[in-house]
Formats: structure tokens, C-alpha cells, sequence
């Protein structure tokens, strides 16, 4: 397709030669109403270089400019404006559209390079909660927008299936729990016991020594210590799985805490090889105060690890075995503290790829009645919300008696979509606190209104009884609506690099709302299905590009795009 931008940046490198290709073509901007054109260059920077004042800068280059691609440029308070040919850009992206199909905004960016994208990390015999959800969609987004820029994927579900948690869990065990229960219901079990034992740790602390004491077992290979681990371990997965199946979320790897355990020792005594590490009462640590950071503490007393230690494991066995490009991280901000520390001490070992390891956080969720806390055990199940969301979607249908046929199957797309869409609207930083009735929401700018405006492009594809054709007369196209909504399916390629860029789906969430938006408006005031053949085809092109790109956007937020709704 025709790179506006780069082509506007030629066409005044030869009339400014004071600055160079790529600054020029930094300087050139979208102007916030389109009325003021479609690109547009501000002349301000150029008053010291010309001795002149922008206004009559831009007045005099702009009248030295000329290129079919923009059917005017002129000027207006020191910008030169661009205004784009309309038949032009129609026949332009509708052709590139329907020559690509599914991989319109593909590139192969990323070709030969590998990144990692760990992303969900939910802890062994603890809830899937709906604090799980956002590491889980962004990571998951995240990696299916590399993969769409030719990159190769790992995504990794980094398990929490190690720590003291285990020791704890093995005496809560032993202690009150029973086989068959747990086999019958998992998490809930482990969950009723896990409560148990802090409750019951607070007036007795010497539970704490004793589930240290089986952790320390564990970590050194012990029989009974291992087995319950291991059941412990897969019962949870189980549960785990079928969450992961009703999101249609795979991973290439379950490698967890766990399994960089005997990759420790190694990695422990390069630190030590370093000089970087000292004893501080009896524990070992590395000193970062010098850049700003608290000592992070590398062994406990007794010799055991931490998270810190298999970070550092799970990073060099990265490097080792798959060459990564980037090795990304989506997890929580408040984890924040941990990264800058575990990236220097990276640093620190004399390894350069340091700085290619990415952490990505988020906000945190909490519950309308204060945070969530799994050893108090307040959580909302995941599971929950996501079934909760398919049945209010299916009562909605019922409702507008759909065909009774595709009830289910649009209920499990559109319930699921309101879910991830929610959670991939908003920038991933900010905080929120998690509603019952936000979330199963189906108004406004929601999951939902997008897959809807999707069904109902396909509905007129449908009705439209015709072969699609490129040979169609562009003209047609140059009402507003038809025009503003192929402008935002053009940017749709730089769009996923953004999102890539910045680590942020939801860029890709609001355009194609801003897609889905325009699309309405475009239907409202044009009607598609028409007498005049030339009008029908030209229109219909438009339909299927708008279609298409709605759900290639979908797709790579992990939501389904239904044909029929």
C-alpha cells in the first residue's frame, strides 16, 4: 500500500533542505479533525532555519507542492495540510485488503527472530482467579501480535509450582486434608486447607517452621515431599486447562518454577564467581543499594531459594536455549520492585542481553468489597465469571428469539469476547476495581457491539448474492462515511506495530471499536444492497474490507468473530 506519510516527507525533503528524510517524516501528524486534513506538517520548527514566520512558511511551500495522491494541499496558521485523492486510497486498501484477507496488516518484521512471552503464571493449588485474567489476555494478545509480525513465538506459562506455599500446603495436608475430596473437587479443597493452615498458623507458629522444613525436603528430593507435590501439581493443571480451553489459550511451554530447580546451583555460584553476592545474617544477598535499590535477597538462611533466584535460572536457561530476541514478562506493577532489581543483577553477571528482557505490568484488579487475598480466601473464580458471562449472553439471545440452532455457539463466542474485550479496552497500566455488572455489560463500546457490527457485515455479504469484485468504480466511494472508514482501515497495519511497540493490545481494542463505529455510521447513511449494480459492487467491497479487518482485529485480541449474531 502507498505510504502517505513517507510520500508527503519526499515531496518536502525538496523543499526543505535543512532537515533530513526521517525528521521530516517525524514531524508529520494526523490533525484531530479531519477537516483540517488528513496529514498534516507544522512549519513552527523551520521560523529559526527560513528567519520567516510559520504562516508564510507553510504559504510558500505549500504552493510548490504537487501530487496526485492528495487532491489538495494548502495552508492554515502555519501547518501545510494534505488532504488525500479519496478514489485514490479506496482502490488502494480495498484491493489490499481483498488480496490479503486474513493477513492484511501482516508483516515479516520479525522474521528469524525469536520472543518470548510469558504470560498467566497462576499458582499451582491456588484459584484461577479473575486477578489471573489480565496477565492472561495481555500475555496471550501479546503473543499472537509478534506471531503476526513474523516473529517466533514462545509463550511460556512461567507456573508458580515452588516456594515455601508447598511446605505450607504439605503440613495443611497431613494435617486436614483428605485424597478423595480433593481428587473430586481440586482447587477449592486445597484452597479450604491453605485458608486453614494461616488461620491456624497465627496462634501457632510453629507450623510455619514445620512447612519450611518440608519446603527445604522438597528442595532436596524427598520421596513423600515430592510425590504429594506432583499430585498436588497435576490436579491443579487439570483444573487449570479448562479455563485455559473456554479462552482458547494454548502454551507452547508449562516450564514453572519448578523446573529450573537444579538449574540453581549454577547460576548461584556465577553470582558468587561475580563478587556481587555477601552473607547478611546468615542469608546471602546482592547489594543494590548503589543503584537505587534495596539489597534483593538471593538464599534464606537455611540455604533455600526464592523467586528472585529462579527468575535468574529461568532467564540464563532462556538465553541458552532459545536465542530470544526479547524475552517479555507480563506481570503485575507491583512486581515492579522485583524486575529492576532482577534485571541488574543480570546486568551485574557481565550478560549485554539484559536490557532484552522486557517487563510488562499492569494494574491491579480488586473486588468491590476490598482486595482479593487467597489466603483469606476472598477470590472470584475465573471460571466463573467467563460461564456467568455465557449464560447472561444466551438469555439476551433467547430473548431476541435467535435461531435456536447457534444459541450455544454464539453464547460461548459473545460471553467470553464481552470478558476479554473488557479486560483489553482500557490502557493495561491503570488499576480497577472488578464489577459483576461492568463486565457482563453489552452496551456501549463493548465486545459484544464489535462482534455484532462483524455479523452484520457478514449478514450483507450474505444478501449481497454477489462474487466480489476489485474492477469497481472507486468514485462511488467518496461520501464521508465511506471515506473515514477506509482511512481507519488503512492505518490498521501501523495500528498492530504500535500495539507491538508499546506492549499495549488495547490499541487494537479501541480502533477497531473506532472500526466497528465507522462501519455503523457508513451503513446507517448508505444503502448497501442497491439497483444499480456499480453502486452495489463498489459498496459491497467496502462491507467485506471493513469485515475483514474487524476480524483479523479480533483474532489477535484472542476473541472470536461470529458470522452470524
Amino acid at each position: 500500500m502507498i505510504e502517505y506519510k513517507r510520500e508527503i516527507a519526499q515531496l518536502l525533503s525538496k523543499e526543505i533542505s535543512e532537515l533530513d528524510d526521517h525528521e521530516i517524516l517525524e514531524m508529520v501528524e494526523i490533525p484531530p479533525d479531519s477537516k483540517m486534513g488528513d496529514y498534516a506538517f507544522p512549519c513552527f520548527r523551520l521560523a529559526k532555519l527560513f528567519r520567516k514566520a510559520p504562516p508564510l512558511i507553510a504559504e510558500e511551500i505549500a504552493g510548490k507542492l504537487h501530487s496526485e495522491l492528495f487532491g489538495k494541499i494548502e495552508n492554515t496558521n502555519g501547518y501545510i495540510n494534505f488532504f488525500m485523492d479519496k478514489a485514490i486510497l479506496m482502490e488502494d486498501v480495498l484491493k489490499d485488503v481483498h488480496k490479503k484477507g486474513q493477513e492484511y496488516g501482516k508483516t515479516d518484521i520479525g522474521k528469524g527472530q525469536k520472543v518470548i512471552v510469558e504470560f498467566s503464571s497462576v499458582n499451582i493449588a491456588k484459584p484461577f482467579h479473575i486477578g489471573h485474567i489480565r496477565s492472561t489476555v495481555i500475555g496471550s494478545a501479546l503473543n499472537n501480535i509478534y506471531k503476526f509480525l513474523g516473529y517466533e513465538t514462545v509463550s511460556i506459562n512461567h507456573l508458580g509450582d515452588y516456594g515455601t506455599q508447598f511446605g505450607k500446603l504439605i503440613v495443611a495436608y497431613k494435617l486436614w486434608g483428605d485424597k478423595e475430596t480433593i481428587e473430586n473437587d481440586p482447587i477449592p479443597e486445597l484452597l479450604r486447607i491453605y485458608v486453614k493452615f494461616h488461620e491456624e498458623a497465627e496462634e501457632k507458629p510453629e507450623l510455619d517452621d514445620e512447612a519450611r522444613g518440608w519446603f527445604l525436603k522438597l528442595e532436596n528430593g524427598d520421596k513423600e515431599a515430592v510425590e504429594l507435590w506432583q499430585w498436588f501439581r497435576d490436579v491443579s493443571l487439570k483444573e487449570f486447562n479448562r479455563v485455559y480451553d473456554m479462552l482458547g489459550i494454548q502454551f507452547d511451554s508449562f516450564a514453572g518454577e519448578s523446573f529450573y530447580s537444579d538449574k540453581m546451583p549454577e547460576v548461584l555460584e556465577k553470582i558468587r564467581e561475580k563478587g556481587i553476592m555477601k552473607k547478611s545474617d546468615g542469608a546471602e544477598i546482592v547489594d543494590l543499594e548503589p543503584f537505587g535499590m534495596p539489597p534483593a535477597l538471593i538464599t534464606k538462611k537455611d540455604g533455600s531459594s526464592l523467586y528472585i533466584t529462579r527468575d535468574l535460572a529461568a532467564a540464563i536457561y532462556r538465553k541458552n536455549h532459545y536465542d530470544f530476541y526479547k524475552n517479555i514478562y507480563v506481570v503485575g506493577s507491583q512486581q515492579n520492585l522485583h524486575f529492576q532489581q532482577w534485571r541488574k543483577i543480570i546486568e551485574l553477571m557481565g550478560y549485554d542481553w539484559a536490557d532484552d528482557c522486557v517487563h510488562v505490568p499492569f494494574g491491579m484488579v480488586s473486588l468491590e468489597e476490598g482486595t482479593m487475598s487467597t489466603r483469606k480466601g476472598r477470590v472470584v473464580f475465573l471460571e466463573d465469571v467467563l460461564k456467568k458471562a455465557v449464560a447472561k449472553t444466551k438469555d439476551i439471545i433467547i430473548e431476541k428469539n435467535v435461531n435456536a440452532d447457534i444459541v450455544e455457539e454464539i453464547a460461548r463466542q459473545v460471553g467470553i469476547g464481552a470478558v476479554i474485550f473488557q479486560e483489553l479496552s482500557n490502557n493495561r497500566i491503570k488499576d480497577y476495581i472488578f464489577s459483576w455488572e461492568k463486565t457482563l455489560s453489552f452496551e456501549g463500546e463493548t465486545g459484544p457491539y464489535v462482534q455484532y457490527t462483524h455479523a452484520r457485515a457478514s449478514s450483507v455479504l450474505r444478501n449481497a448474492e454477489q462474487k466480489l469484485k476489485t474492477d469497481v468504480n472507486y468514485n462511488i466511494l467518496s461520501e464521508d462515511s465511506a471515506f473515514e472508514l477506509c482511512k481507519l482501515i488503512y492505518a490498521f497495519p501501523q495500528v498492530v506495530m504500535e500495539a507491538a511497540e508499546k506492549y499495549e493490545p488495547s490499541v487494537i481494542t479501541r480502533h477497531i471499536t473506532d472500526i466497528a463505529q465507522a462501519f455503523n455510521k457508513f451503513y446507517h447513511d448508505r444503502h448497501i444492497l442497491v439497483d444499480d449494480h456499480e453502486i452495489q459492487e463498489a459498496r459491497v467491497l467496502l462491507v467485506y474490507a471493513a469485515k475483514q479487518v474487524l476480524s483479523n482485529g479480533l483474532t489477535l485480541l484472542g476473541i472470536e468473530a461470529p458470522e452470524r449474531m
